[in-house]
């Protein structure tokens, strides 16, 4: 199969959350209000629920109580909270994958460290919407779980990196693309906006040139996780590079910053959008 055969399969079989689809279709129509957008995340008591404990968390720091879904779209803003739901409902269609066939740990882990890592360089660039760089990272990898379903064997050849061979090298010996590649398409086919999907399908600096300003944080937030989550990684082969950070200004100082504050973040961050402990929040 090739990437887009793999991401066709993914979406007769993982299903996004009807609330997702709602809100992006109230965000198209310009007309639509903050209080009609509440009315659809309060219909579903799961995503209402993980909107408020997201708001409240440490990774905002809101001087009082967000107890309303109105007052979480009034002061995050609309986008950021359709940012924040479809993290979530993207996280919870894949709840299913056999944690037999990939480390899961590991996954999330790698997933979190991306989005909390592409957040931070985003704020430190004074982005208006760095949840949508969150997101971006959160969702960077979700090609693995759809290989993981249908290609289960591969997927296990794919985990198996050294200091010698990267993750991505792994996947275009056994698959012949990358992960970014058939999670990118998958997200297509879902309709999620190309400010997503665009910055997924170009994460990998070595396989492709960055077209924008999210792309080249996509791609340091992607390495700077893997080089943060694996020790194998970071005595070995790195696509890392200080023109890659350079070029969007941030200097080594920023990038240890960042690794701090993700490490930091990242227990508590794990436990709002891993699907494997979502029931138990």
């Amino acid at each position: 199969m090739n990437a887009q055969d793999y991401a066709c399969k993914a979406e007769s079989v993982f299903v996004l959350p009807d609330v997702v689809i709602k809100i992006k279709g109230l965000i198209d129509d310009n007309t639509a209000s903050m209080q009609e957008i509440a009315e659809v995340i309060n219909y579903d008591p799961a995503i209402m629920s993980r909107v408020l404990r997201i708001s409240n968390s440490a990774l905002y720091k809101f001087p009082n109580k967000v107890s309303t879904v109105s007052r979480a779209i009034q002061v995050m803003g609309t986008a950021a909270v359709y940012d924040l739901v479809l993290g979530y409902g993207v996280a919870n269609a894949f709840k299913g994958v056999d944690g037999k066939v990939i480390d899961f740990d590991r996954f999330w882990e790698q997933s979190v460290s991306c989005a909390l890592l592409a957040r931070y360089f985003a704020e430190e660039l004074s982005f208006k919407e760095p949840e949508r760089l969150f997101i971006c990272g959160l969702l960077h990898n979700i090609g693995e779980l759809v290989v993981a379903q249908f290609s289960p064997a591969i997927a296990k050849k794919c985990e198996m990196t050294t200091s010698e061979c990267s993750p991505l090298q792994l996947q275009i010996k056994h698959l012949g693309f990358s992960y970014a590649e058939v999670g990118a398409k998958l997200l297509r086919l879902w309709g999620i906006p190309s400010v997503i999907s665009g910055p997924i399908a170009r994460q990998h600096v070595s396989l492709t040139e960055a077209e924008t300003l999210d792309d080249k944080i996509m791609q340091l937030a992607y390495i700077s996780a893997l080089i943060n989550a694996s020790d194998e990684y970071n005595q070995g082969y790195s696509d890392i590079s200080a023109e890659l950070y350079a070029s969007l200004e941030i200097d080594a100082d920023c990038l240890q910053r960042a690794m701090n504050f993700t490490n930091l973040q990242l227990m508590g961050a794990l436990a709002l959008f891993n699907p494997g402990i979502l029931t138990t929040l």
